[in-house]
């Protein structure tokens, strides 16, 4: 090739410069379009490499979309399973809810059905309960009955005992040595009998709950000094000595005062029933650490054991006296125990063998009640009848026999009375308006009409309205006198008859007759 271009000469060099030149212009063209090319393919590649990371990049998106559409379908299957299972939990409450309605149906047509049978129970128990609180009453009216009765019917035959036997005792000639200490045996054994009688038919009515009670305020230094007069004669008849130590003029207590008096003088009388010769009785009273009113009795007798104190307020037991001197029931501290409860009271006892014993009880205070302006203090002994008064008229309406002849008796040793008498209240009451009686004596227990019924007829006369009706009646008990006293009688004695206080009753009952002045209080009392 080189010798070619050496033979050409410089045409040749042209030449071939311009085909050098050409080839190069040509590869610079084809290395132009080459570059085109590449640049192309580069171009389609980066847009095929676009391409592909936008499909990988819609892929992703495509599977992101599919794994939240996955989500989504598990969101919605969870939340079906969640929608069927609050489907089933709520069928399940409903079913218990059901079960548990049903059971409390069937428990409440149980407890009604129970109910029911219950109120039929109940009505049953309430029919039985009002039965047997009729039966209770009608035994608790039968019980009464026959409590008055027995009272009535045991004291009408001691009335005729004991009367008789203190008018023989007073009678005229007196009676001898020996008849007089046969008469005093009977009349100490008929009112033993009829302290008796009284103690049991007490304990009868506390034990039935028939005892009434007037809780009132009560001067204890007045009911004591009655009780020391009462009990005074048998103490020195025993030579003992009773010290009573001042009682507080203002001290009272709010208790009944019949039932007060009843048990200073059952524990007075046993305080010197069973005191040593020549012994002592201590009365005292004080204000206890409670308020209450205590008063103690001390006797300075033998004393009592501890295992006998434990006895003491048993009924009907004597603790071993009943072969000693001195009567007794075992009944008098029984009933003082109850009576004193009763009361809202307490009762005790401390004892020393060889020394004495000391009874006290203790009673709600109370203060003292305003005075009557025309109050006046009772007397305590009536002047005797008036044996120069004018003759005085005595009306005694009584159906028994032995009462009458009783009371005829009585009348006999005055000679300034006249005594009729009448054996039903019917006769009384026509011999009341014939005889016009300055005084009429009226038993409760007639025949045809009971006293209450003449002594009514008799206030609604205009003409004997004016007369004092006197009660004398075997019917003792304490309601008995308070309805006597109610019913307008002037006063209400009670049998077995004690001579000397039916013929102070009897004075005073004249008195008033005479000028309207009640003797006992000095008062006009009304009819």
């Amino acid at each position: 090739m080189s010798s070619n271009e050496n033979d050409n000469g410089p045409d040749s060099d042209n030449a071939a410069s311009s085909g050098a030149t050409r080839h190069d212009e040509n590869k610079r063209h084809a290395d132009r379009g080459h570059d085109r090319k590449c640049r192309d393919i580069q171009g389609h590649d980066d847009a095929l490499m676009a391409s592909r990371e936008e499909l990988a990049t819609a892929r992703e998106d495509a599977a992101l979309l599919r794994e939240d559409a996955v989500h989504l379908r598990e969101d919605e299957v969870t939340a079906r399973e969640q929608d069927v299972l609050a489907a089933e939990t709520t069928q399940a409450a409903s079913d218990d809810q059901m079960l548990l309605l049903q059971q409390v149906n069937e428990r409440l047509v149980i407890s009604t059905i129970e109910a029911q049978k219950l109120a039929e129970q109940l009505q049953a128990a309430k029919v039985q309960l009002e039965s047997a609180k009729l039966l209770a009453e009608s035994a608790n009216l039968s019980k009464s009955a026959f409590l008055s009765s027995m009272s009535h019917e045991l004291r009408t035959p001691l009335n005729a005992i004991l009367g008789f036997a203190q008018l023989l005792e007073a009678g005229t000639p007196p009676p001898t040595p020996t008849q007089i200490v046969r008469l005093q045996q009977i009349i100490k054994a008929g009112w033993y009998l009829l302290e008796l009688i009284n103690q049991i038919l007490d304990l009868a009515k506390v034990e039935s709950g028939q005892l009434s009670l007037l809780r009132e305020p009560v001067a204890l230094s007045e009911v004591i000094h009655e009780c020391e007069a009462m009990i005074e004669p048998e103490a020195k008849q025993r030579g003992i000595h009773i010290q009573i130590f001042p009682f507080d003029a203002l001290c009272f207590a709010n208790a009944d005062r019949t039932r007060v008096k009843q048990v200073l003088i059952n524990l007075l009388s046993n305080a010197i029933k069973y005191n040593r010769a020549q012994g002592t009785v201590k009365v005292n009273c004080s204000l206890s650490p409670s308020d209450r009113i205590r008063i103690s009795i001390q006797d300075s007798g033998a004393g009592l054991p501890p295992e006998k104190l434990a006895q003491l307020f048993q009924p009907f037991n004597r603790l071993g006296q009943e072969n000693g001197p001195e009567e007794g029931t075992g009944i008098g501290l029984v009933v003082t125990k109850q009576l004193v409860e009763l009361m809202g009271g307490k009762i005790g006892v401390e004892s020393t063998v060889g020394v004495g014993s000391e009874f006290w009880i203790e009673l709600i205070g109370d203060v003292m009640p305003p005075l009557s302006t025309g109050s006046a203090l009772p007397v305590d002994i009536a002047p005797p009848a008036q044996v120069n008064a004018a003759l005085r008229t005595l009306l005694y309406v009584e159906d028994n026999p032995a009462n009458l002849m009783l009371v005829e008796q009585i009348i006999e040793a005055q000679p300034q009375l006249l005594m009729l008498s009448a054996r039903d209240g019917h006769l009384g009451i026509e011999l009341a308006r014939t005889h016009l009686p300055d005084v009429i004596l009226m038993d409760i227990n007639l025949p045809d009409i009971s006293g209450f019924e003449a002594l009514k007829i008799l206030r609604e006369d205009p003409t004997t309205k004016h007369i004092p009706v006197i009660a004398l009646s075997a019917n003792a008990k304490l309601r008995d006198v308070e309805k006597g006293r109610a019913a307008g009688f002037f006063r209400y004695l009670t049998k077995p008859i004690q001579i000397k206080a039916f013929m102070v009753a009897l004075d005073q009952t004249l008195k008033f007759a005479e000028t309207g002045l009640d003797g006992a209080a000095g008062t006009h009392s009304p009819l």
